[in-house]
Parts: C-alpha cells; sequence; structure tokens
C-alpha cells in the first residue's frame, strides 16, 4: 500500500508485542512490509493493508526503517549479522530499531557492528504489554544518537511515548531497570495476596483496598487481577521474565553491583519455570509461592 507517511516500514516479528505495534504503523498510514517466522501470524496484518515478505531480506530490501520484535539478543544479533542477516541487505544510513528486550552489552556491540555497516542504530525496547502495544501507549526507552530519535519519533509516536535516554545500550538498560521493577513487585504483590488468602482475608478486598493506598500499583491492578482469577493466559510469558531478569543481574555484576532483591526475583521465576510454568504469564508466580508452600490447587498445570 502507498501509505499517508512516506517512510518505509520493515517489521521483522509480528508476535504478542509486534503484530499490535505494526497495526498501529498501518493505521498511520505508513508502508509497512512484515515477515515472522511463523508466515500465519501476518495474515491479519496482510488485511489492514501490510506486505508480507517471503523472507526477511526481501522485507528489509528498500526500508527506510527497520524495526524488530523478536524474542532475545541472540535471535537479534544471527537475525542481523548471521549467514541469512538483514543488516547487509538494508540500504545505506537506514535505521535499525531494535524493541526486542536485549543484554546491554549485546546491544553495544550490535551498535558497532550496524555502524560499521552505515547504518543507524536504536535500542528501543517498551513497556507496558500487549494492552498498551494494542492501543498504542506503550513506554518506549531509546538509546542512541539524539538526532536519530528526533527523525524516527514520528513512527515511534505511533506506538507509544518515547524517552531518550541516552546513547547506544541505555535504552536497553532502561529496560532492564523497569524488568527488575515488574519482576520484584510481582514477587511482592504475589507474597501479599498469598499473605491474605492464608489468613483468612478475601484477597480482591484486600487488593480493592490496596488500589486506593500508597501499595498501589499497575503490577497490583492487572497481575493482582490475575492471580485472584487465576488467569494465566501470556501477556508476558514467564520465560522470558528469566531473560530480563538475569540479563539484569549480569549488567549489575558487571558494575559490581549487588543487587539481592532482584537475585531472589530471578530464583523464584527460575523455579516457576522449572516446575512447568515457562508459557504462563509471570503473574503466574502466585502459583510457584503457592507451590512452594504446599498450597497448590488442584489441577494446577504446575508439578509439585
Amino acid at each position: 500500500m502507498t501509505g499517508l507517511n512516506t517512510q518505509k516500514i520493515a517489521f521483522i516479528g509480528t508476535g504478542l508485542m509486534g503484530a499490535p505495534m505494526a497495526l498501529n504503523l498501518l493505521a498511520a498510514g505508513f508502508d509497512v512490509t512484515v515477515w515472522n517466522r511463523s508466515p500465519e501470524k501476518t495474515l491479519p496484518l496482510v488485511a489492514k493493508g501490510a506486505v508480507s515478505a517471503r523472507s526477511p531480506t526481501v522485507a528489509v530490501a528498500g526500508a527506510d526503517i527497520v524495526i524488530v520484535m523478536l524474542s532475545s539478543g541472540p535471535v537479534c544479533s544471527d537475525m542481523f549479522f548471521g549467514p541469512q542477516g538483514i543488516a547487509p541487505a538494508m540500504k545505506k544510513a537506514a535505521f535499525l530499531i531494535v524493541m526486542s528486550s536485549v543484554g546491554v552489552a549485546e546491544a553495544e556491540d550490535m551498535a558497532g557492528k550496524t555502524a560499521e555497516l552505515g547504518l543507524r542504530w536504536l535500542d528501543a525496547p517498551v513497556s507496558g504489554g500487549t494492552p498498551a502495544a494494542a492501543q498504542g501507549t506503550l513506554s518506549i526507552m531509546a538509546g542512541g544518537e539524539l538526532g536519530d530519535v528526533r527523525v524516527v519519533s514520528p513512527v515511534l509516536s505511533t506506538m507509544g511515548r518515547v524517552v531518550h535516554i541516552g546513547p547506544a545500550g541505555t535504552g536497553t538498560l532502561a529496560k532492564l531497570v523497569n524488568q527488575l521493577l515488574v519482576a520484584t513487585t510481582i514477587a511482592a504483590v504475589s507474597e501479599g495476596l498469598l499473605l491474605a488468602e492464608a489468613g483468612g482475608a478475601n484477597p480482591a478486598k484486600v487488593r480493592e483496598a490496596l488500589l486506593g493506598g500508597f501499595a498501589n500499583s499497575r503490577i497490583l491492578e492487572l497481575h493482582g487481577q490475575k492471580m485472584i482469577a487465576g488467569t494465566f493466559e501470556p501477556g508476558g510469558p514467564a520465560k522470558y521474565q528469566i531473560k530480563d531478569t538475569r540479563a539484569a543481574l549480569d549488567a549489575a555484576r558487571k558494575l559490581n553491583l549487588e543487587l539481592p532483591v532482584l537475585e531472589l526475583a530471578d530464583q523464584l521465576f527460575s523455579s516457576l519455570v522449572a516446575h512447568g510454568g515457562g508459557d504462563l504469564d509471570h503473574s503466574a508466580l502466585f502459583l510457584e509461592l503457592k507451590r512452594l508452600n504446599k498450597r497448590l490447587p488442584e489441577g494446577s498445570i504446575l508439578t509439585p
């Protein structure tokens, strides 16, 4: 399609987060070419006017901006610089914007390789989950040149609110701070609701009371409701939470920092995944705490 906006965009990775993000680009009138490892996931986008490419290198050919939403740093690196990598197929001075959660060292390394190929790099991870992705209200943390962020802000702004953090890698660092806070707050909310339940208080009423006070948070509001309802369809799968907590711990170690609360949260999420909860929403940490306390309900997906 010929968009109302003249920049051509390639979007690589149209999964839970990528698909609604790409839909917002289409709604804003951009030309969008999409590629996903599972081609059927591009069909809703094609129905809205996107072009589905037969390969990632075909998708990026001629694109002004390439946006990537893949599962991890190694997957991104292979996509860019592997045997079938897209970076050499991109036109000179095009933008490579990685909105995936990756490690700080990974982002810095990929930014350097990107620059050697004459491309412009931004690490621009997001927060807000699938609801914010659908609504176009993501928090976007951008690392790279300020001038580059300004150039692509009209594109990124269709997906959420953009904040320039600093040079390459700092957007990723900001996302790790975000993930540290998310992981540890999920753990705290899980413990609080379990304590309420075990003590004979109605967890739903406890949550309702806390929403009006100083302990209120988006985690208590959204994830707390999932814990109470027992619905753990993934917005953010637990197996990816571990990726982020470990990347944050790795960054901390390189800075000679001890982060004991994060270390405990990482251990809890690792245990959740080890007992069968990797594909559940990260709010299912509530189940892991029940498992540890031998309070799992009958028929739970987790192994004892």
